[in-house]
């Protein structure tokens, strides 16, 4: 079973587990994600099977795009809906002009600290491990691309913003949204996360568990080989 799958990944699903869900359903030996997402969020996870897993490191280098719901007003110590709360502060009424303002600081190279609870590893140890126990260690900023950074909508009555970021590799959203509630005065974090494209492959062309397993129990392995793109594809397109 060799290719490429572009995965839908449901909420309150960990990649790995996404992954070895899949490596069951397709009956794969070897298979690799290329890009952790967050329990929390959705969207695109390539999964690559068999001899595609020799690219899959240029999947991980590739620029990915997210849209993004950021509560204001709370900041949480995992950075996202989920973490207990740590700060809360009142949201001022934030023009149009005064959110781009902001938003422009973070465009470009940007340098940021990646979160404690993330799956960076400081002396063989996950940072997360470390959190959950209570440790909070120094993290040395990294530089990160942020390609595109809008806001799409805003709600003042339920203090959030829609935010669309486009970034280069190894960036944080949870810092980002971190970061951004900050400079706006008051505090926020991630409430909803939604990776939409990975390189040139998009969320819209990807499958879900539900129509995969519709594919197996109607064509069997045949059918589910027919949704997987193959390692000359892949190479054409990254």
């Amino acid at each position: 079973m060799d290719g490429l799958l572009l995965f839908d990944k449901p909420e309150a699903c960990t990649s790995n587990q996404a992954l070895q869900y899949l490596k069951k359903l397709f009956g794969a030996q070897k298979a690799g994600h290329t890009g952790t997402l967050d329990p929390l969020a959705t969207g695109i996870l390539p999964i690559c099977f068999g001899k595609t897993t020799k690219v899959a490191h240029r999947l991980l280098g590739s620029d990915k795009t997210y849209q993004v719901t950021v509560a204001l007003g709370i900041r949480t110590a995992t950075g996202d809906r989920e973490g207990a709360v740590i700060q809360k502060q009142n949201v001022p009424v934030l023009n149009d002009e005064r959110i781009e303002s902001v938003l422009e600081q973070f465009r470009g190279d940007i340098e940021q600290i990646p979160p404690m609870f993330s799956a960076l590893k400081v002396k063989g140890q996950r940072l997360y491990q470390l959190a959950r126990k209570g440790i909070v260690i120094p993290r040395l900023p990294r530089m990160v691309r942020i390609y595109e950074l809008q806001c799409i909508s805003k709600e003042q009555q339920d203090n959030t913003l829609d935010l669309i970021v486009r970034c280069g590799k190894g960036t944080y959203i949870r810092a980002l949204v971190d970061d951004i509630g900050e400079a706006l005065g008051c505090g926020a974090h991630v409430k909803a996360l939604r990776r939409t494209r990975v390189g040139d492959f998009k969320v819209e062309h990807s499958y879900t568990i539900a129509t995969l397993e519709q594919v197996k129990a109607r064509e069997g392995f045949l059918g589910l080989r027919k949704v997987l793109h193959l390692p000359e594809e892949i190479m054409v397109t990254i």
